[in-house]
């Protein structure tokens, strides 16, 4: 008997209830799961020990292997068993762990996937340096996939790059913080997410529309998933979401809930005035102003808003599938969806 889905792989939690509505296709993308997680730990390694130590800690500490599990649902609209799909998996999977090295300095974050973060176990500089070895092992399988690929690669990196370049800067003179932010999200994470979708479509043998409709559903999908993160960071305890509770509000780090709250009217509301005062001072020196900010904002309405766009970024992916084939894994990227609504709520 085949075990469970989430009996093999790492971190899925309720993704493999999801994932599990149908045997056989269940079957197939833990097989393919496997064979990404071999191959994405060979490429973490080095044949000096204490740099496969660094390179590989935030692989071995697990994750939910988001952007492999879209390349390979994808490949299901196509054929499944074409060579570089499993490549392509590991491919987004490496230049997502090379980011989260870089996100972790970036953030000071203490704790990444329920372990001690690269720049809190070693320090800056090693994490730095490790996911730039990560950056350079995914080029390396990618130069392996031929020019298409390296060239879609290179036009992702930039948008998650100018969207990290964006958030660090701020919107523009009369944007709207909440717009500014949506398209930050589209950049860093919505665009890795939607070249999952598209490799797995490519190396599949999909068609161009296929192409187009699978990388516009991780787009929508990605940003719905980041949102939905974001709310976990200040809702969850760091078991659920293995991570610092409150790490972008202690950071400084203004996501969905924050940017609302701060349009509101404040003198309506003395909770709503106190807490935009608390998201405009430097919460990261103050202990008792950070734990009566995450308090406030966990029991504010602006996390209810935030939550009604996670719906409908996630109702939007489901809707843009809707011209593809009715096959288990176009149920399995709705059910998909609805995971991300659900686990905010």
């Amino acid at each position: 008997m085949t075990p469970p889905l989430q009996e093999t792989t790492q971190g899925w939690g309720p993704y493999a209830i999801a994932l599990q509505q149908d045997e056989a296709l269940s079957v197939a993308l833990k097989d393919g799961l496997l064979r990404v997680e071999e191959v994405l730990l060979n490429y973490t390694r080095s044949d000096h020990a204490y740099i496969s130590e660094i390179t590989s800690h935030l692989a071995q500490a697990g994750g939910k292997r988001t952007r492999p599990l879209l390349v390979l649902l994808a490949a299901q609209f196509g054929d499944p068993a074409r060579a570089g799909i499993v490549e392509a998996a590991v491919v987004v999977e490496l230049t997502h762990l090379a980011t989260l090295y870089h996100d972790d300095v970036m953030d000071e974050a203490a704790l990444r996937r329920g372990v001690a973060s690269a720049n809190q176990r070693w320090d800056n500089s090693l994490a730095i340096l490790s996911g730039d070895f990560l950056f350079a092992r995914a080029s390396t399988l990618l130069s392996e996939l031929g020019p298409d690929a390296v060239r879609i690669q290179a036009e992702t990196f930039e948008r998650l790059v100018s969207g990290q370049i964006s958030e660090s800067v701020g919107p523009k003179n009369g944007q709207n913080p909440v717009e500014h932010h949506l398209e930050v999200l589209a950049g860093k994470t919505g665009s890795l997410i939607a070249t999952s979708g598209r490799f797995g479509a490519i190396f599949a043998g999909c068609t161009s529309d296929q192409e187009r409709i699978l990388a516009e559903f991780g787009e929508l999908f990605g940003v719905a998933f980041q949102l939905s993160d974001d709310l976990l960071d200040i809702a969850s305890e760091s078991e659920q979401s293995g991570k610092t509770p409150g790490t972008d509000l202690r950071e400084g780090v203004h996501t969905l809930p924050m940017l609302i709250a701060l349009a509101m009217d404040g003198s309506a509301d003395p909770d709503t005035e106190r807490l935009q005062e608390l998201l405009r001072t430097d919460l990261a020196a103050d202990d008792e102003a950070f734990a009566e900010a995450l308090e406030l904002l966990r029991a504010h309405p602006s996390m209810e808003q935030a939550r009604d766009v996670v719906r409908g970024y996630a109702q939007k992916a489901k809707a843009v599938l809707d011209p593809l084939a009715e096959i288990p894994a176009k149920e399995a990227l709705r059910a998909l969806c609805d995971v991300v609504i659900s686990r905010t709520t």
